[in-house]
């Protein structure tokens, strides 16, 4: 990749930390007191914006195809050296949890589109043992994919420099959440996944918990 390009990729994806913590801190404690109250309804963070990227099989995916569904996210890349395996590891848990009728499902994002192609994509979802009806890999342009994660699901991704990669596969900082969007493509919640005191257990009984309120909203 030329110089103008690596440019290009780290003003797509930089830049971004600080509002991802900020966002995070203000979803964590929002998320904290609507766990606090099983009455009250989960809040609503913004809608989702339409999208078109293509998931592990090569179909293309819109935000259509995702309605009248609950769905939780995430965003990794298959040659992460660090959380992409654990966080992938507690999707498949949270695949296993579900009920077999339930219509939820999961979305993992890929931050390193120029490599995790929808081949390599269904290789890591196999891997996974990932059930291709309920949990789809997605890919695109980088733009494509910054505009569902960034923009939508307040997913932020950094590219690193070269000089800053401690390997050949150290290309990303990423977020380590899970989000959930509800039947209408809204954004609805927010868990993280790792961290000193993140109890994984308790983090899937959550997602599961607003999983089921969602799809007991209209």
């Amino acid at each position: 990749m030329n110089q103008p390009a690596r440019k290009t990729g780290w003003l797509v994806w930089g830049g971004l930390a600080l509002v991802g913590l900020t966002l995070l801190l203000a979803f964590g404690l929002a998320q904290f007191k609507s766990h606090s109250d099983a009455g009250r309804p989960l809040p609503v963070y913004g809608q989702i914006a339409d999208f078109s990227l293509t998931n592990q099989n090569g179909r293309a995916v819109s935000l259509a195809d995702l309605r009248g569904q609950v769905w939780v996210a995430d965003i990794i890349f298959t040659r992460c050296p660090g959380p992409c395996l654990k966080m992938t590891k507690q999707m498949k848990a949270l695949q296993d949890a579900l009920p077999s009728g339930d219509q939820a499902k999961l979305v993992t994002l890929t931050t390193d589109a120029d490599f995790d192609t929808p081949p390599v994509l269904k290789t890591y979802a196999e891997r996974f043992q990932a059930d291709p009806q309920r949990w789809m890999f997605l890919t695109g342009t980088k733009q494509e994919v910054a505009k569902l994660a960034i923009d939508s699901l307040k997913l932020s991704a950094i590219e690193k420099k070269p000089e800053e990669r401690e390997s050949p596969q150290d290309l990303f900082v990423h977020s380590t959440i899970f989000v959930i969007a509800d039947k209408q493509g809204q954004l609805r919640g927010v868990f993280e996944t790792t961290g000193e005191g993140i109890e994984p257990e308790r983090v899937k009984e959550q997602i599961l918990e607003a999983v089921g309120r969602l799809e007991r909203e209209p």
